[in-house]
């Protein structure tokens, strides 16, 4: 499992560039929504699918943001422990 966190959390910098980039997909394609909700409807079909691909890209982002934080909890406890 440190393993796992180790990949995931090794450029915490670049995580949280990834997770931005989800976030503000994510105000894309409410526009899209909310397009479809004042105007034609099919409008909203795109800002469903951007939504789903803005929600995976800010939850890979976020994973790696928490598996970062996660290994340095399990680092402070290492260096407690000896």
């Amino acid at each position: 499992m440190t393993t796992v966190l180790e990949k995931l959390g090794q450029n915490p910098q670049r995580s949280v560039q990834i997770f931005l980039c989800g976030l503000g997909f994510f105000v894309f394609s409410l526009c899209f929504i909310g397009l479809g909700y004042f105007y034609h409807h099919l409008w909203q079909v795109p800002g469903i699918i951007f939504l789903v691909i803005a929600c995976s890209v800010a939850a890979w982002g976020y994973i790696g943001i928490f598996a970062n934080r996660w290994l340095n909890i399990f680092a402070i406890n290492k260096s407690k422990k000896m």
